[in-house]
C-alpha cells in the first residue's frame, strides 16, 4: 500500500532485466520503429495513444514516461486524467482523437476478437490512409514497448522528459 507520506511508501520493485543492454539490436530496432512512426502522426495524438495503450496494458513505466512527455509538450492534466474514461469524457477530445482512442482500445485488447469493422471505418473516416497506417503502427509500437516494460518490470518515477529547446 502506498500512502501520501514518503516514509510510509512501499519500496519500488527491481527491474528484472535491461532490454537495451541485453538485446541492443532489438532495442535499436524499436527506437527506429518509433522514429518512423513519429514522422507520420500528430505528436499530441501520439502521446494520447501511448498513454491509453499503457493504461490498458498496466505498464506503469510507460504511463510515467508518456504522461510526463505529454505534460512537457503542453497537454493538460485534465485530458490525461480523463483518458482512462474517455468513452464517458469524449467532450474533452476531438473527433479524430476519439476515433484514435477507440482504435487504440480495439487493437490493444485483442482478446475481445478482431478489430471491429465499425471501429476501423470511424478511424478511416477521420484519417487519410497514410495517417491511418502511421496510427496503426504507433498503436502497435506502444503495445510492444508496453510488453517489454511490463515483462522486464521497468521502474516508473525516474523518467525526465525531453523539453523542446533544451
Amino acid at each position: 500500500m502506498t500512502t501520501t507520506h514518503d516514509h510510509d511508501r512501499v519500496l519500488e520493485h527491481t527491474p528484472r532485466l535491461e532490454m537495451a543492454k541485453l538485446a541492443p539490436e532489438v532495442y535499436r530496432a524499436m527506437v527506429r520503429l518509433e522514429t518512423a512512426v513519429q514522422a507520420g502522426i500528430d505528436p499530441t495524438l501520439h502521446e494520447l495513444v501511448k498513454i491509453r495503450a499503457s493504461q490498458l496494458n498496466h505498464c506503469a513505466f510507460c504511463l510515467d514516461m508518456h504522461s510526463k512527455d505529454a505534460l512537457a509538450a503542453g497537454e493538460s492534466v485534465e485530458r490525461i486524467i480523463q483518458l482512462s474514461a474517455w468513452q464517458e469524457s469524449q467532450h474533452f477530445y476531438s473527433a479524430r482523437e476519439v476515433a484514435a482512442l477507440e482504435l487504440t482500445d480495439a487493437i490493444t485488447v485483442l482478446t475481445d476478437g478482431f478489430v471491429p469493422d465499425e471501429v476501423y471505418e470511424r478511424a478511416a473516416h477521420q484519417f487519410d490512409q497514410p495517417e491511418l497506417a502511421h496510427l496503426i503502427a504507433a498503436i502497435t509500437a506502444i503495445n510492444a514497448w508496453n510488453r517489454f516494460g511490463v515483462t522486464a518490470r521497468g521502474v516508473p518515477g525516474h523518467y525526465t522528459p525531453h523539453r523542446p529547446g533544451h
